[in-house]
């Protein structure tokens, strides 16, 4: 088997030879992350297909992070190295459920993370993300929004704004996971430390976290930030960024069982089989795509704000 140095040799070489660039998630293994690209949550990543001047985007990730990528620039080829690398939240969702829930509220929009498969995404009338949930639900004429899949940032909409949010029954396991024990540990354990959590988490974690932030903003967050210590409460790939961003401030866990299998199924062997063998292509059908985009689109004209 290559070594890792021969591996990456060999990305390299692949990667001109076929107009590639490698796309990476903020969660992935640091080894993907340093052979990236670019760096980013997934829609950022996305939006990057879009403006990159690639014939071919290999999107380490899971599934609807690919397709996403694929529902936007349908005219570049768009591989995802492990055609198993899946989001269980993602999974939740099913389009049949949301079909009939959608007939019991006749005069609900329906908004949903962008954590969802094109499938789903082409029944919604706007997608959002971690970071702009609340603008996009604010942004709605009308008073009731169904949201799809995650309860846990739903409850967090809800609560910022005068909506009725009618929540969908899924979450993440991996941000499901960390309770209030564990924030209260690490907090005992450095007490110098501010408290990052995503909105993904449960309500009881984000009401003991001094800030709450989507992956990007804590990035953004800690760059600028005048504090030195941190305690991450979302997925522990983040760590990776974080530490070699910032070497000289200190970050922690906020428990060890913040890892997603899901988002380190992708290794560097991974990559390279991905770009030798153009495996494995993710495509959307069209009119699922048509209809997926015009969801995404909505959202994409909604500024930014963590």
């Amino acid at each position: 088997m290559p070594d890792t140095m021969e591996l990456k040799k060999k990305i390299a070489e692949l990667k001109k030879e076929r107009n590639a660039v490698i796309l990476a998630h903020n969660y992935e293994r640091g080894e993907i992350q340093d052979i990236a690209d670019f760096l980013g949550d997934s829609l950022e990543l996305s939006q990057k297909a879009v403006e990159l001047d690639a014939d071919v985007i290999v999107f380490c990730g899971v599934h609807f992070m690919a397709e996403s990528a694929a529902v936007l620039s349908p005219d570049k080829i768009v591989l995802l190295p492990e055609i198993d690398a899946r989001c269980p939240m993602a999974d939740m969702a099913r389009v049949d459920s949301l079909r009939s829930l959608k007939q019991q509220h006749p005069d609900a929009a329906v908004i949903c993370y962008v954590n969802t498969t094109a499938e789903i995404k082409a029944e919604c009338d706007i997608c959002c993300t971690s970071a702009n949930a609340i603008e996009v639900v604010k942004s709605l004429e009308q008073r009731k929004i169904i949201f799809v899949p995650d309860k846990n940032l739903a409850d967090y909409v809800a609560r910022n704004t005068d909506k009725q949010i009618i929540p969908w029954v899924g979450y993440c396991p991996t941000h499901n996971q960390i309770l209030p024990i564990d924030v209260q540990r690490a907090k005992n354990l450095h007490p110098m430390a501010e408290v990052l959590a995503h909105p993904e988490c449960r309500r009881e974690v984000l009401d003991m976290s001094d800030r709450i932030f989507s992956t990007t903003g804590m990035v953004n967050y800690i760059r600028t930030s005048g504090s030195n210590e941190f305690i991450i409460a979302t997925e522990s790939g983040l760590l990776h960024r974080l530490k070699k961003e910032n070497p000289h401030k200190k970050f922690y866990e906020v428990s060890p069982y913040t890892m997603c299998p899901d988002m380190k199924m992708i290794d560097i062997k991974a990559v390279a089989d991905s770009l030798e063998n153009m495996k494995y292509v993710i495509t959307v059908p069209e009119d699922i795509r048509i209809k997926a985009k015009q969801s995404l689109d909505r959202m994409l004209a909604i500024k930014r704000k963590r």
